[in-house]
């Protein structure tokens, strides 16, 4: 491939990056597909494309340099620079949302938030898909369900554990549109963080569409919350103490797990079972599943895509069975604790969605919101290590291990059986 023929190709990727589609449901899957790696890989497109303009323009006297070719470098190579720079403004964006959790009218459970790093993360820019952390031992593949492969879940601890009692816990749940992902690809960075901190964190499986139509998803997250709350003390896990976490379809069942707690038509033959979380915080979710916000994007979604490969219904013929599994129509006033995240050039799940689910949260809910919105960020934004990623897992972090102080503060003492909230 010449010279010219890679800038116009890395014009390309960079146009598609700041101007995504979402016209329809392929046209969204293509921006995202061509625009995600492009989007967090910035400092490395930028490093790459100076690199082979300097070596263009490095060509022995008389050779042919093309204009045009280094022209569109340098324009792409200012648009890579203002993402750097647009990603590095993450963590002021954290501490906003942050800040905002404690405004007035809000209860929250948060108390000191501890010193912000504002160091920029080095190691995440320069290594994006190293997750090896020695001070994290991972159990991988425990049954928490009858349901093989897909009732599996991996549970992530201090290294030494040997003595570990009553630390907080984390449920990760994956993303994939609801056909796909596997506990082992995302939640890393996060679960690491916590991880090497002391807390656990465990990483689910669940039954995918079409082969298992929803609510099979919904109800193997209950399951494995119920799981959590029997066994995890075992592991070293305290079960009256979990933050639920996730990304794009993993943050809808976050969602809408945090907002049914103990729901009988998601807890089949297990309706007893407590199936509660202290906070939620849901990367990237799609939140109206029936198009209940008039929001072009999530109709699409609805019928272009929900109907055939999830639901394996339509809209028209089953209302409630879309209402039922929308996240902004099951907020009541209990709603736990909430952080919403968001890209706002998402292309997969329209930025709007956070947008309204939050303003109906602070509507209904007495709890706090928090919600923070990133300029520049695409769909999947901190599945692997990047400046953003680095910026977006300390700031979460922060928050959760915050929560949990607060709420171990307020905490009834042992011997009262009341469980704070």
């Amino acid at each position: 491939m010449t010279y010219l023929a890679r800038q116009i190709l890395n014009a390309a990727l960079t146009t598609v990056v700041s101007r995504p589609v979402q016209r329809s449901v392929r046209s969204a899957i293509g921006s995202f597909a061509t625009g995600w790696l492009p989007s967090e890989l910035s400092p490395q497109m930028l490093a790459l494309t100076a690199t082979d303009t300097a070596v263009h323009l490095a060509r022995p006297r008389g050779g042919k340099r093309s204009k045009l070719g280094v022209a569109l470098a340098l324009g792409t190579m200012a648009v890579h620079a203002s993402r750097v720079r647009a990603a590095t403004r993450s963590g002021e964006v954290i501490e906003a949302a942050l800040k905002d959790s404690l405004t007035p009218g809000h209860t929250t459970a948060l108390g000191d938030l501890g010193p912000v790093d504002r160091s920029f993360p080095r190691k995440e820019a320069l290594r994006p898909f190293n997750f090896k952390n020695p001070g994290v031992h991972v159990e991988r593949n425990i049954a928490y369900s009858e349901c093989g492969k897909r009732g599996m879940l991996d549970i992530y601890r201090p290294a030494d554990h040997a003595d570990l009692t009553n630390a907080p816990v984390l449920l990760q749940v994956h993303g994939g549109a609801w056909i796909l992902g596997q506990k082992e690809q995302q939640g890393l960075p996060l679960m690491n963080e916590l991880a090497s901190q002391g807390w656990v964190c465990v990483a689910i499986n669940y039954r995918l569409a079409p082969r298992d139509p929803w609510p099979a998803h919904i109800i193997d997250v209950k399951r494995a919350i119920a799981w959590i709350k029997q066994h995890i003390s075992e592991y070293g896990g305290d079960p009256d103490y979990l933050v639920i976490t996730g990304g794009s379809a993993g943050g809808h069942l976050t969602a809408l797990a945090a907002l049914t707690p103990n729901a009988p038509e998601f807890q089949p033959g297990f309706e007893d079972e407590d199936t509660s979380v202290q906070l939620a915080v849901p990367h990237y979710g799609v939140y109206d599943l029936a198009g209940s916000t008039g929001l072009e994007s999530a109709r699409l979604m609805r019928d272009g895509f929900l109907s055939s490969k999830v639901m394996m219904t339509t809209w028209e013929e089953n209302p409630e069975v879309f209402e039922a599994a929308s996240p902004i129509l099951r907020i009541t006033e209990d709603a736990p604790d909430f952080f919403v995240l968001h890209g706002d050039k998402d292309s997969l799940v329209d930025v709007n969605q956070g947008r309204v689910f939050v303003e109906r949260l602070r509507e209904v809910s007495k709890n706090s919101v928090s919600y923070a919105e990133f300029p520049g960020a695409q769909h999947a934004y901190e599945i692997f290590n990047s400046i953003r990623s680095g910026y977006v897992t300390r700031g979460v972090s922060r928050y959760i291990r915050a929560h949990h102080a607060a709420w171990k503060a307020g905490r009834p003492a042992p011997e009262v059986a009341v469980k704070a909230g």
